[in-house]
């Protein structure tokens, strides 16, 4: 049975903090269709997800130097300029996380992020520290959507999934949730948190 208040399982990137890398290429490669080759074809989203499985940004830039090196400073730069990727919060979904923090209600995250690119943000988005329990990929070297990530959220911090509301901004990620049980809020904006909480079973 369903607790009265459902526990809040948030994402991170694009639900809580903005993350989009051709914020940093639009500069680096003014030229829309070489940009796309580049991000297509060198700083792929099949190698940064490696980062988030666990592997070192300087493996990762150590590899793609290798394979790429006439875009050694362009590959350089996902690493060393990661922080002009995220340009800040999405202030009604960290909002909608402190008012829950402030009437005692547990929250949990579980996130696809590199362990120095989460150690980082840590410090630069303190309110990231403030969940109670949080599943980072790096750490446990599995990412969304892989089942096992939301099973091990469940059985650390002695949650049913039935009770959970996962919130996140990929279809994959959202489907995958449901399938353990979970119900869902597919964060796609423009959207109103607060009301689609609300519609499943949040008092807030």
């Amino acid at each position: 049975m369903a607790a009265a208040s459902p526990t809040v399982v948030f994402d991170v990137g694009n639900v809580l903090v903005r993350w989009d890398p051709r914020l940093l290429y639009r500069e680096l490669i003014p030229e829309p269709e070489r940009l796309d080759w580049f991000m297509q074809n060198v700083c792929t989203a099949a190698w940064n997800i490696e980062q988030d499985r666990g592997r070192s940004w300087a493996e990762a830039v150590a590899l793609l130097v290798s394979q790429h090196p006439e875009w050694e400073r362009e590959i350089r730069a996902y690493d060393e300029r990661w922080h002009e990727t995220v340009p800040g919060v999405i202030a009604d979904s960290v909002a909608v996380l402190e008012e829950l923090k402030r009437r005692g209600d547990k929250v949990y995250a579980i996130t696809n992020f590199s362990r120095e690119k989460w150690a980082e943000c840590l410090i630069r988005f303190p309110f990231l520290q403030s969940f109670d329990g949080v599943v980072v990929s790096a750490h446990e070297r599995l990412i969304k959507p892989d089942p096992a990530i939301f099973e091990l959220l469940l059985a650390r911090y002695g949650l049913a999934a039935g009770d959970c509301i996962f919130v996140d901004d990929s279809a994959r990620n959202i489907e995958a949730a449901r399938g353990v049980g979970m119900r869902t809020v597919h964060f796609v904006e423009p959207i109103d948190l607060r009301a689609e909480l609300r519609g499943r079973g949040l008092a807030l």
